[in-house]
């Protein structure tokens, strides 16, 4: 699956430990990423700059569902039950 350009919430939903720049202790859950543009983009996309985990994710439909809504809750219930 393609990553759906301007969804964005695997920068929103999930919490990140590591830092990330503008946000150096990271993010919690529900938090918008500072690197977030206003068109949910990363501003950080193939840059050595980005965190491991975010290059690491990869978009698939049992994440991503059929709508950026449908990506937000899966990804904060995801968050939920991991927490």
């Amino acid at each position: 699956m393609e990553c759906r350009m301007g969804c964005g919430a695997c920068c929103i939903a999930p919490s990140i430990s590591s830092p990330i720049p503008g946000m150096p202790e990271g993010k919690p859950a529900g938090v918008r990423c500072i690197q977030l543009d206003e068109r949910n983009l990363c501003r950080l996309f193939g840059s050595p700059e980005r965190p491991a985990v975010c290059s690491q994710f990869v978009a698939d439909a049992s994440v991503c569902g059929d709508s950026a809504a449908q990506a937000l809750r899966i990804l904060d219930e995801w968050e939920q039950l991991t927490a």
